[in-house]
């Protein structure tokens, strides 16, 4: 990641100095089990310092393939592999200061394998019926907002 400083013309208003960080950009996968479940993990996260309930999620590498990358996030978070994940869009996570583009999918046709979490990652998987998480969600329990981007985006699929 860098920090890049532009000035940009806004209309007339004249030029101002923003502070852009540049992120190569990331995935998020929302597992669903046959029987409604879906698998969220508990991670900390020191920025905001606090355990967050999450969809597994990961950054990209140079040139990788979305999809290829939530597979490979979802295995190592979680040990889940798919047989199928669907795009559930995109999301600026904060447009205000941050390049980063994060690809959401949906992952079905689960089976469950050992995970491989990266070696500074200690990760829970926590399984709930997707109803729930989506209520979560909605007040406020889940305060991720890829999380709560995936969730409402599959709500409105159904």
């Amino acid at each position: 990641m860098d920090l890049e400083q532009m000035e940009v013309r806004i209309g007339e208003k004249g030029w101002h100095l923003y502070q852009v960080v540049r992120h190569p950009g990331g995935v998020g996968v929302l597992p669903l089990h046959d029987d409604g479940t879906v698998t969220l993990i508990r991670q900390l996260r020191p920025a905001v310092d606090a355990e967050l309930l999450e969809i597994p999620a990961g950054r990209l590498h140079p040139g990788e393939d979305p999809a290829v990358c939530g597979l490979r996030e979802l295995t190592e978070e979680t040990g889940l592999r798919a047989e199928t994940v669907s795009p559930l869009g995109i999301l600026h996570s904060s447009p205000g200061v941050f390049d980063e583009v994060v690809h959401l999918f949906l992952a079905t046709g689960l089976s469950q394998g050992e995970d491989d979490p990266e070696p500074y990652e200690e990760v829970a998987a926590v399984r709930l019926p997707v109803g729930e998480a989506i209520r979560m969600a909605a007040d406020g329990k889940i305060t991720d907002g890829k999380t709560m981007a995936a969730l409402l985006r599959f709500a409105n699929r159904t």
